[in-house]
């Protein structure tokens, strides 16, 4: 034990418990999935890297006490759960609205994937459900003799690189799929259809999804 990190055993079980929640698909990858799909791999992977840095601010939170937080106030975290739902709904709805011609892979420039990037970024950041979920998590790897802050957000930024790695795999699986698509005109124009109503689906999820756990 280094006052950092917790000892070999601890952390053994951390990257194993890690690997097994971050291979498990929710709604993190069908959002990079779908975006993968619909707009291209460089979408794809930008939507990761926002996704990646909205997690890793609930892991901050997480152990400076936002979760503490969500935990005795139903109304914050209400708020902030049903911010990141309407943001969903919104970008469903702007993909329902945006010409197929517009939502090509061909078409992701650096403004569109930066813009990609703050989308992922804000769905991720607006979940009070992660970082709960880090509150509830983290704890049970971390040695007590050690820092829990310094713990907390290092062990919360290793599970954000690990589910990075992860989602980037989900992409690249995603983009091999995504030209047998692209190559289809029907599959073109139901396209943005299917992004939107994933898109809305999530926020909906998300919205009706059980209070607190």
């Amino acid at each position: 034990m280094n006052g950092y990190f917790p000892a070999g055993p601890l952390l053994f079980a951390f990257f194993l418990a890690s690997l097994v929640l971050a291979l498990t698909p929710g709604p993190a990858v069908i959002y990079v999935v779908t975006r993968t799909l619909a707009q291209g791999k460089r979408a794809g992977l930008a939507s990761v890297a926002g996704v990646a840095l909205g997690n890793l601010g609930n892991a901050v939170g997480a152990s400076i006490g936002l979760a503490a937080l969500f935990a005795i106030s139903s109304l914050a975290f209400s708020v902030v759960k049903y911010a990141g739902a309407a943001y969903l709904v919104y970008l469903g709805i702007k993909a329902w609205r945006t010409p197929a011609s517009d939502a090509a892979p061909s078409d992701a420039g650096i403004a569109r994937l930066n813009r990609i990037f703050r989308d992922g970024f804000v769905v991720a950041l607006l979940n009070p459900k992660t970082t709960i979920f880090f509150a509830a998590f983290l704890p049970q790897f971390m040695d007590a003799t050690g820092s829990a802050m310094q713990q907390s957000i290092l062990l919360g930024a290793v599970f954000v690189m690990i589910a990075t790695v992860t989602d980037c795999s989900y992409v690249l699986a995603a983009s091999v799929v995504a030209p047998v698509f692209g190559r289809a005109r029907r599959a073109r124009s139901y396209g943005r259809y299917i992004t939107a109503g994933t898109f809305i689906g999530l926020g909906v999820f998300t919205a009706a999804a059980g209070g607190r756990k």
